[in-house]
């Protein structure tokens, strides 16, 4: 019983960790204040870039938006990186002019798809936008992106929201990446931390992300070696709440698994690859945002630690345990608290409360995408997209 007891407690010490985690970075987001616009900046030239593999259905409907931005027309280029793309996709690229730089690789990474876009490209340009085959920016995206430039930022992550929310995986995904939002990067950046990046809707310094990518070959999500690259650099990465990409959420279980069952297998691996590395830059160079970020990776899923904690308390209730029945109950109420706060205020309304009801759903798909869970995984397995901009959610 004591060996029993003794493993109890450190299951309860990691659970209490994790809330209180993100209980705290809930409450800072409330401190979140964009950074001030200086007035006439100069107007840097940018260089979008929107890699696509096997997105025939809708990288079409993302390139006639993406040149559509207001910015002056002969300081931003779009180009489609395509990977295993129709020849008629492409032929349609060629006659609407639209640049387009096809690559094939044995096995297709992103990381490898932007690193053969950047050798291609010989114009220079001053800063490098990232976007996903599904993504739709905003009409000011660019400018409100060029202000942050112009106050000294080399690294920044606009806030995606969603596009669809025309199901109820789709409500609560939105809903999850609004709490990222919230947490992991207005309550970060509140407080003086790095943003947590997501994998798009991304701008950096030219130079810096040609650089950092070009060490870069990955079959884990990219983004989180960028990030962790970004931190070794001694950079830090602003977040900016106003300047808005739509993007496609998930719409059913499969997907969602798929989905989880990736991320959860790259954040493992790269918990695993620098936790020691991030532990001797945080006493040596006191590099609080490369240790934050692996802190981040080895927290429990928000939807697994709200699950378990609820089971817990039940079951620590009927067993009459006092003790660790109080000690659940605190966790599963912090949690609830937490997510409470992180949700954006225009979610609170009937469609999620319906969505709500699929949150056990979600926790057992979510103990089934862990299930599943490959390490090292060797292939390119990307989001399934089907929406247009026609379904794009207005309201911010």
């Amino acid at each position: 019983m004591f060996v029993i007891d003794i493993v109890h407690y450190l299951i309860i010490a990691y659970f209490g960790f994790s809330v209180a985690y993100i209980f705290l970075f809930a409450v800072s987001s409330y401190f979140f204040k964009s950074s001030p616009e200086k007035a006439n900046p100069k107007l840097n030239k940018f260089l979008i870039l929107i890699p696509a593999y096997k997105e025939d259905a809708i990288i079409l409907n993302t390139a006639h938006n993406a040149v559509k931005q207001d910015y002056p027309e002969d300081l931003f280029d779009v180009y489609i990186i395509a990977d295993s793309l129709k020849p008629e996709t492409i032929r349609q690229f060629k006659e609407e002019e639209i640049n387009c730089i096809e690559v094939s690789f044995a096995q297709s990474t992103k990381a490898r798809s932007i690193n053969k876009a950047l050798k291609t490209i010989k114009e220079e340009y001053d800063a490098v936008v990232i976007l996903d085959a599904d993504n739709i920016m905003e009409n000011e995206f660019l400018h409100k992106v060029n202000y942050a430039f112009a106050n000294g930022h080399k690294a920044i992550q606009g806030h995606r929201v969603a596009k669809n929310l025309d199901s109820q995986f789709a409500i609560l995904d939105g809903i999850s990446e609004e709490i990222n939002n919230t947490i992991f990067r207005k309550g970060h950046v509140a407080i003086g931390l790095s943003s947590a990046l997501i994998g798009s809707a991304m701008a950096f310094d030219y130079h810096l992300y040609k650089t950092i990518m070009d060490d870069i070959d990955t079959f884990a999500d990219e983004d989180k070696e960028l990030e962790i690259k970004i931190f070794l650099s001694r950079n830090k990465i602003e977040y900016l709440n106003h300047a808005f990409v739509y993007d496609e959420k998930v719409s059913n279980s499969e997907i969602f698994v798929k989905q989880r069952s990736r991320w959860i297998s790259s954040q493992i691996y790269y918990a695993r690859t620098f936790l020691f590395r991030s532990i001797r830059e945080l006493i040596l160079r006191g590099n609080v945002d490369l240790f934050n970020k692996i802190l981040q990776f080895l927290l429990v899923p928000r939807i697994m630690l709200l699950g378990f904690s609820g089971i817990f308390t039940v079951a620590s209730f009927f067993i009459d345990d006092n003790t660790f029945f109080y000690s659940w109950l605190t966790i599963f109420s912090a949690c609830i608290l937490t997510l409470i706060i992180a949700v954006p205020k225009k979610h609170y309304n009937k469609s999620t409360l319906v969505a709500i009801t699929r949150l056990p759903y979600g926790f057992l798909m979510m103990i089934l995408a862990t299930v599943k869970m490959k390490l090292g995984h060797k292939r390119l397995s990307p989001t399934p997209h089907s929406t247009s901009s026609d379904s794009i959610n207005k309201k911010k």
